[in-house]
């Protein structure tokens, strides 16, 4: 309506340059659960609070560092997922303490190795100077109930958030095998009802070899049968974990969860053992006499030595999902969501804890029965350590097979979605579905200009209907109700490259 004047004079006007538009929303914001050492921000409590930081320095001065684990030396048979060492009466295994793994903290550190920036931390809980490390579902999901109450927090407090797009939980494989997989399960739905989020999931006890389907207390096999078959496509899996480079720091005798004594009874080497009964002679023990201890040991015993060695490799011993949430970063911010996060490197590591051949990689990448895929991480003479799969867990849709897809098509929902929201009351004409087409239109065309969309044309990479007759009927109209059609064509990744020689047979 043209305004009304009054009086003679000059008068201004402001005429808005602007057009609605489509904005690219952030793709690759991850959102990390669990346990942190402390959980303290300008002396507020962060607590179940979802705080964005931009740094590993950052993550570290509000959260603070790893759980000083401790270690068990077991009898072979009593343990399967420690590792075998050898001491004066046989074989042994050395394995973590019971609630004494956290890996929240060498989470983070793969994350920003691998290229990780923003992301949110929900701490769960805090074990500061504690002896130990409980992992509860309920901690992870945000369902605990304290004097009746849910105690708001966890995985369900993030759906007051907008922005995380990635959800990754490394101390969930600390829970039992279906407990893991029940809290997976929440996690995917959780995707699911938020429409632009994606899980980053790992094998439970995944440094062990699996026979993918060949034995049926096998964890590939029991992954797939406990992860269930809803929302599988909200989320891809990784296997096996990761040799890390995280945990620099020394272990000594303090980390072994025996006395003194009862270590001396298991090192053969006699000049160890006389070191020991000195030391237990001595009154005062002070931070330094220990350390010389320490010291003296590595000298004195190989055996010593080596059980040092594998508390180092047991504490870099970390599920990828850290590391994964990273390369997604990296990925799309130099390629874009529509390249799939594989075929890179995965930095700060020394090896998966499993080589995989090309077989069972194979029977990972593809199943015919369950379609559960599951992504592999595997060693490369001369390359590196590399993530070798691009599949989410639906591996049998024909759709949304590929991680990269499915993000994409998470993307553009969600960014179409939020640029729609000023056309909300609006009169629902022809002026407004012409403002909407050319919308969603400038929007794919920008994509398909990046490389996101297939074809040769920009109407041959996506298509934007609107308008009675052609998206609506009158009583759409009539209803309030204006009804958007979208078509893209996205580019999938050369999973299987194929090439032909032909030799040319010439008469002589």
């Amino acid at each position: 309506m043209a305004a009304i004047f009054k009086y003679p004079g000059v008068y201004i006007q402001e005429q808005s340059a602007l057009h609605h538009s489509v904005s690219d929303l952030p793709t690759s914001v991850p959102a990390f659960i669990g346990y942190t050492e402390k959980a303290l921000k300008n002396g507020e409590s962060l607590l179940n609070i979802p705080t964005k930081i931009r740094s590993f320095a950052e993550y570290v001065n509000f959260f603070g560092v790893g759980f000083n684990a401790k270690f068990d030396i077991l009898d072979l048979l009593s343990n399967d997922s420690g590792i075998p060492i050898k001491v004066k009466s046989g074989k042994k295994v050395l394995d973590y303490v019971p609630n004494h793994k956290a890996y929240m903290f060498a989470s983070i550190k793969l994350f920003y190795d691998n290229g990780g920036k923003d992301c949110y931390i929900v701490s769960v809980g805090t074990y500061g100077d504690a002896s130990s490390v409980t992992v509860e579902a309920d901690d992870l999901l945000g369902t605990k109930i304290v004097n009746g109450n849910i105690l708001e927090g966890g995985l369900n407090v993030l759906k007051n958030y907008v922005e995380p797009t990635i959800i990754v939980i490394p101390d969930a494989v600390n829970l039992a095998s279906v407990q893991c997989c029940q809290v997976y399960q929440r996690v995917l739905s959780h995707c699911f009802e938020m429409e632009n989020r994606f899980a980053v999931l790992d094998i439970h006890n995944g440094f062990q070899k699996g026979m993918a389907g060949h034995a049926t207390n096998d964890i590939i096999t029991n992954f797939r049968a406990q992860i269930g078959t809803q929302n599988l496509k909200f989320g891809a899996v990784y296997y096996p974990w990761l040799e890390a480079i995280i945990d620099r720091s020394e272990p000594t005798f303090q980390n072994i969860n025996l006395p003194l004594g009862e270590l001396k009874q298991l090192l053969p080497e006699n000049r160890a053992n006389a070191i020991i009964d000195e030391h237990l002679k001595i009154n005062d023990i002070t931070a330094d006499i220990n350390q010389n201890l320490h010291l003296a040991l590595l000298t004195a015993s190989l055996t010593y030595k080596d059980i040092i060695k594998t508390i180092k490799v047991l504490k870099n011993r970390i599920p990828p999902c850290g590391a994964i949430a990273g390369i997604y970063v990296a990925t799309d911010n130099n390629r874009g969501v529509w390249k799939a996060p594989a075929g890179v490197s995965v930095n700060s590591v020394i090896k998966p804890t499993v080589h995989l051949s090309s077989t069972e990689q194979e029977l990972l990448n593809v199943d015919a029965v369950s379609g559960k895929s599951i992504n592999a991480i595997n060693y490369f003479t001369g390359r590196g350590t590399l993530v070798w799969g691009a599949r989410t867990l639906a591996g049998n849709s024909y759709e949304y097979r590929y991680i990269s897809v499915h993000r994409t098509i998470l993307h553009v929902k969600k960014s179409i979605k939020t640029g729609l929201k000023p056309f909300v009351f609006e009169p629902n004409n022809t002026n407004t579905w012409v403002a909407v087409k050319n919308m969603i239109s400038n929007y794919l065309n920008a994509l398909w200009r990046d490389g996101a969309l297939v074809g040769s044309q920009p109407e041959k990479a996506y298509f934007v209907r609107v308008g009675l007759g052609q998206t609506m009927t009158a009583q759409d109209i009539l209803e309030g109700n204006m009804i958007v059609s979208v078509g893209v064509a996205l580019i999938k990744p050369a999973e299987f490259i194929v090439f032909k020689i032909i030799q040319n047979m010439q008469d002589s």
